[in-house]
């Protein structure tokens, strides 16, 4: 079973997802200069969520490379700090990757979950004597890597991991792959980057002096998006370990954080807090997969006084049409829309249409009830 989500979400403006010179992230497609959010910045949107972890009811894992600091504070003082010290620099890049320069932190991001660091901090306790012995040490790290590469190998207890994926260059055994794909959102029609002049004033200037304490410019942009992403329910339930129920949650979560997520980059400058304009979920017992990028190859106009999310979701709608048509709808199990606007008229998903939120996650979830009761 997979699902499909397409979305169109319409931001006022804003400096969403930043590159290298501190402007929106764009690209070209059609020919022409569209608004991006990378699949990076909406998957942790995603993850961040509050509706993610209160929906999964787990904690949601973290990335980073201050492992040792994180496993030094989950041992708190149960053991002398010089003990302590010696066995993380020893156990840590034996098992999870080579430290920084600075010696206490690892050269790359780790993405661990809450059960696995209490599963190492609980196994190092355990071998405490031989790991605090230096003729033991270096056997006694090789040994515990080894049981725990097998325990934490192709499975996770954090949803946000399964759904997700990783990827450690340095102990490939604990990769995890993907059980979600998320595309980079781009703008349904041709977007030119403005820039915004500011200035601040000192506030304990004189009366009598004139001119701005600091001035920049930032770049922005509006654009209407098409979000797309995939999730393969069994690979889910693989990573997960089998456990269904929490891959249920972690499905419902995943639904609910898609459609909250934000991404928060310049939010405190132009605070673009605009939730999606229509939502779309198609599930699938296999087939191959259709993104609905295609619909906007020919960016959309916006219409006279009419704005532009009635034409991308005109596009959508009709260009879902036509791969019904042409490639058949056998595979699809189900199909459920939302439109934010009452306006907004569907011909192809119209059977699909219901009323709120609530009901689109019910009829997405339905069909993978159905098949795993």
């Amino acid at each position: 079973m997979y699902i499909e989500l397409h979305f169109i979400q319409n931001f006022a403006p804003a400096n969403l997802n930043r590159d290298d010179a501190n402007n929106p992230k764009d690209c070209e497609f059609g020919g022409v200069r569209r608004a991006r959010i990378s699949s990076q910045c909406i998957k942790r949107a995603i993850r961040m969520a509050p509706v993610f972890a209160e929906t999964t009811r787990v904690e949601i894992g973290q990335r980073t490379k201050r492992v040792v600091e994180r496993l030094r504070k989950h041992m708190g003082a149960a053991k002398p700090e010089d003990e302590v010290n010696a066995v993380l620099f020893a156990f840590v890049p034996g098992f999870l990757g080579k430290l920084d320069k600075d010696g206490q932190r690892t050269a790359v991001l780790l993405y661990l979950s809450a059960d696995e660091i209490e599963n190492i901090n609980n196994r190092l306790l355990k071998n405490w004597a031989e790991l605090t012995d230096e003729k033991k040490r270096r056997d006694a790290v090789e040994r515990l890597a080894k049981e725990l590469v097998r325990e934490f190998k192709n499975r996770t207890g954090a949803p946000d991991i399964a759904l997700f994926g990783r990827m450690l260059a340095e102990n490939p055994e604990l990769n995890l792959d993907a059980a979600c794909q998320v595309a980079h959102a781009i703008s349904t029609h041709r977007v030119t980057m403005e820039m915004d002049f500011y200035t601040a004033v000192d506030d304990l200037n004189p009366d009598d002096t004139a001119g701005a304490g600091m001035m920049g410019f930032t770049g922005y942009n509006s654009a209407c998006f098409y979000r797309y992403a995939r999730l393969d329910w069994e690979q889910l339930v693989k990573n997960l370990e089998g456990d269904k129920e929490l891959a249920h949650r972690a499905v419902e979560g995943f639904l609910r954080a898609t459609v909250e997520a934000v991404p928060t980059g310049k939010q405190n400058s132009f605070a673009a807090q605009n939730p999606p304009s229509f939502l779309m979920a198609a599930v699938r017992d296999g087939g191959a997969a259709w993104s609905l990028a295609n619909a906007f190859e020919k960016p959309v106009r916006a219409e006279r006084e009419g704005g532009l999310v009635a034409p991308s979701v005109e596009a959508m709608d009709a260009y879902w049409g036509r791969l019904c048509t042409i490639y058949g709808t056998q595979s699809i199990k189900a199909t459920a829309a939302v439109t934010l606007d009452g306006d907004l008229e569907l011909t192809a998903l119209k059977e699909a249409k219901v009323d709120n939120l609530d009901a689109w996650i019910e009829a997405t979830l339905k069909p993978i009830r159905e098949a795993t009761a």
